[in-house]
């Protein structure tokens, strides 16, 4: 592995299983290998259930793979467990989609974000004085510390959770659609907050998201997810410009452009029919029941996940050799 690669995963598969089945699972991952090198943005980007926040557990080892590895700092942390695995997330944290939830309304803000500071054993000299510079971090004051949850906004309890994950200082952090449950007035704004800290604290983001247009906006390389796969890669200014796999154009298409005469002019790639049951998914490439492009050898044969020009990777069978 490459020095500049901060975490990178190899034929990383979870499924789960159903309940009340002894034989039928759920392929949530199925073979992924992708990295992210340091101080980057990768956008992980993808319709709902196609395994986008089962990879971002998976790789912070909230939950255990089925199989593969995962590498973090060429460190193999694929069955860490106890006081190792707590050691690495000091290292790598997580923000969830819905502060609502994610926040204990039981304690409050200082008491949240003490938790992480005990928990890794961290000195940090007179409490107070710590989290209220930290509060600054994320544009809230001394006089929220005390507060419960229920008493701030939504905006503000998702600064707190971004605060509780980087409070640390960890060099890796997943965001899983981290502006998704707030008001769109806010959400410009946490992401110019997420970016601040990013050059401020040399972070490296994971960032989830159904908006493709919010993830070419945050990040630096870009990774479509379909039904547990990874079906394109590349830098987000180059996927946007000219997409390779069908599907990366679907999502491309289906982003409004708010000038009207362009809207018009614009040709819309229309996809039939609903994603396949991540039970029972089709045989060969996984995008071939509702592909416009789709040729005998799809129905057959996966794609490969393979390099065409620049660092860009596809898995379409329009691209690879057979």
């Amino acid at each position: 592995m490459s020095s500049d690669v901060l975490l990178e995963v190899k034929g990383l598969k979870k499924y789960f299983r159903v309940r009340g089945s002894l034989f039928k699972k759920v392929r949530a991952v199925d073979g992924v290998d992708l990295y992210i090198r340091r101080g980057e943005t990768l956008g992980v980007v993808g319709e709902s259930g196609c395994g986008k926040t089962t990879l971002g557990r998976l790789v912070l080892r909230l939950i255990d793979p089925t199989s593969g590895r995962i590498f973090f700092e060429n460190m193999d942390i694929t069955k860490l467990k106890g006081r190792k695995l707590r050691e690495y997330w000091r290292h790598a944290q997580m923000v969830f989609q819905d502060p609502h939830t994610s926040l204990n309304p039981k304690m409050t803000i200082a008491s949240i974000l003490l938790e992480p500071i005990r928990q890794h054993k961290l000195e940090v000299g007179d409490e107070e004085e710590f989290l209220t510079k930290q509060m600054e971090l994320v544009g809230l004051g001394r006089e929220h510390l005390y507060r419960y949850p229920h008493e701030l906004s939504g905006g503000q309890k998702q600064r707190v959770a971004i605060l509780r994950a980087i409070i640390t200082r960890p060099k890796f952090v997943v965001l899983d659609e981290p502006t998704s449950s707030l008001d769109v007035s806010v959400q410009a704004q946490i992401l110019e907050l997420l970016k601040d800290l990013q050059r401020k604290l040399s972070l490296t983001y994971m960032f989830i998201s159904h908006d493709i247009a919010v993830v070419k906006y945050m990040s630096t390389r870009m990774a479509v997810m379909y039904l547990g796969k990874i079906v394109e890669v590349g830098l987000s200014d180059d996927l946007f410009e000219k997409p390779y796999h069908p599907y990366t154009r679907f999502l491309l298409s289906a982003v409004p452009i708010p000038d009207p005469k362009v809207a018009r002019s614009r040709q819309r790639l229309v996809i039939q029919g609903e994603p396949p049951s991540p039970i029972n998914p089709p045989p060969g490439c996984r995008f071939h029941t509702r592909c416009p492009f789709v040729m005998d050898v799809c129905k057959k044969m996966e794609p490969p996940l393979v390099e065409v020009e620049g660092g860009r990777q596809v898995a379409c069978w329009l691209f690879a050799k057979r």
